[in-house]
């Protein structure tokens, strides 16, 4: 265990080789799947102007911005979010790509809130997106990727739902209600903490608004006919594709930032008492509004957060299962052990050919005893240990997990290790 005085600050992670592993898994998933669906990568600075966040977000995140003034008299902001950053650059950049952009973004983000269980001052986020479609097939496909997403980390109809609301039901029913256009945000806040709030607590901020909180039940219990105007054509889609366990219709989603529009979603798991694992929802006047109504394009995105995801994968065994065997394939192909001082030459000969070929080796930097060195290369997750010693050109390929081995010529040695490693 780390000595407590060089922890990281509170809220933030250090990731040694393990944790590494395990972040990367994520990261490749995500990948894969969002090449699967024809997403594009991008990439944005981890320091933004902070007016960028300022201008529609809205809810909760101004008062969790790391911000600062730099020594250019500046006000920026370590980034909080993506979706602003992706707004700016769709804006400077839609004229060179074919619409609708499907774009997707792996990286770190900051807010200053109270650290919790799945929630921490630095995070990273798979951020998925598709601007210039008004289309709710724009939507479905963006919740397909959402679950398969899910589904490539090994969980099921039986872990998870997607929670779909419409958030103009939302403020349709606000204006009803005699609440001002200006106030539609915060009484959108009040709804978004609907559930995490004690009933008493709810009451007392809807006072604010003249709405009692069983009016609110109602309304989601009972949602109006056509509260949610492009539900069923998404929902028809998804049946079509197989996904329609995994969605419901959840007028309790609202999400907390102002630039939502329609369509919103939500991934819950069942019975874990997380929050919300990933979330977005369609965001049409964002970009607009960052570009001064230069630029219109209709948008909606998802972000799946990799601190929440990762309590999940620990409490889902087949999940935990799939990570188990990924981490358990990220050792080294082979681990060279030196039986003998004399040796060193060959060996070192043998390590450069066989990385020529595109194996990944290890071998020992100092002459340590062979017990020590054969340690090592069980700790580290090798498949086989090369033993090279006076023998040479005879050397010994043992495989680690079942201890089994063969003696091996060096004229034979790239054909066996191809044929063990099953890589030719």
């Amino acid at each position: 265990m780390p000595d407590a005085r060089f922890q990281p600050l509170n809220g933030f992670r250090d990731f040694a080789p393990a944790e590494c592993a395990v972040r990367n898994y994520l990261f490749e998933t995500w990948k894969r799947v969002a090449h699967r669906y024809g997403f594009l990568e991008w990439e944005a600075p981890t320091i933004e102007a902070t007016e960028l966040y300022l201008k529609k977000t809205g809810g909760e995140l101004p008062t969790q911005l790391f911000r600062f003034e730099d020594q250019g008299g500046r006000d920026i902001t370590i980034r909080p979010e993506l979706t602003a950053s992706l707004g700016r650059i769709a804006a400077a950049y839609q004229r060179e790509y074919t619409k609708p952009l499907k774009w997707f973004e792996i990286g770190s983000c900051f807010r200053y809130e109270k650290p919790q269980k799945g929630r921490l001052r630095e995070f990273y986020q798979f951020n998925a997106d598709i601007l210039g479609e008004t289309s709710a097939w724009a939507d479905s496909e963006l919740i397909a990727l959402a679950i398969d997403c899910m589904r490539e980390l090994g969980f099921t109809s039986e872990d998870f739902i997607v929670r779909v609301s419409d958030r103009e039901a939302w403020i349709n029913f606000a204006t009803s209600h005699g609440i001002t256009e200006e106030n539609i945000p915060a009484f959108l806040g009040v709804v978004d903490k609907f559930e995490r709030d004690r009933p008493e607590e709810c009451q007392r901020k809807l006072d604010a608004f003249n709405i009692s909180r069983d009016e609110l039940v109602a309304f989601i219990e009972n949602p109006p006919a056509g509260a949610s105007a492009g539900y069923e054509v998404l929902l028809r889609d998804l049946q079509a594709r197989g996904l329609a366990d995994y969605v419901k219709l959840d007028l309790s989603v609202v999400r907390g930032l102002a630039y939502y529009t329609g369509l919103v979603f939500e991934i819950f798991d069942k019975g874990r008492s997380l929050r919300a694992v990933a979330g977005g929802g369609r965001y049409d006047s964002l970009v607009a509004a960052l570009s001064n109504n230069a630029v219109d394009l209709p948008a909606t995105g998802f972000a799946m957060g990799d601190a929440v995801i990762g309590h999940l994968i620990n409490q889902t065994p087949a999940a935990k299962a799939l990570l188990d065997a990924y981490l358990a394939s990220t050792g080294c192909d082979i681990s060279i052990i030196q039986a003998s001082e004399n040796c060193r030459p060959q060996l070192l000969s043998v390590a450069a050919s066989l990385r020529d070929l595109g194996y990944s080796v290890d071998l020992p930097l100092c002459l340590t005893k062979f017990n020590g060195q054969m340690q090592k290369a069980v700790k580290s997750g090798s498949r086989f240990a090369l033993i090279i010693g006076d023998e040479f050109p005879m050397m010994e390929l043992r495989e680690l997990a079942t201890r089994e081995s063969q003696q091996v010529h060096m004229d034979d040695l790239f054909d066996t290790i191809a044929q063990a490693l099953k890589l030719d």
